[in-house]
């Protein structure tokens, strides 16, 4: 209230809207951030790019689709949708 800020719930009560993109920054954060000291915000900004970009879509695993990484869990998705 103090800086005029309101919470952003998808229904009144229900917090977990976010609870997907808390658990990505969880884990850039862990993987990455806290293992690294960014000279300037434009190395920090070029390197979680390139995290995201090479590592978390195109080869880290993820439980929720699967423990395929979103590459692969694409792939196989339009295979099937091919085949079909």
């Amino acid at each position: 209230k103090q800086f005029g800020m309101m919470a952003s719930m998808s229904r009144q009560g229900n917090g977990w809207d976010h609870a997907p993109m808390e658990r990505f920054s969880g884990s850039l954060k862990n993987e990455l951030v806290h293992h690294q000291r960014f000279v300037t915000p434009e190395q920090a900004r070029q390197d979680i790019t390139e995290d995201i970009e090479t590592f978390y879509n195109r080869i880290r695993k993820q439980a929720r689709l699967g423990y395929l990484s979103p590459t692969a869990f694409n792939q196989q998705y339009y295979a099937k949708q091919m085949a079909a």
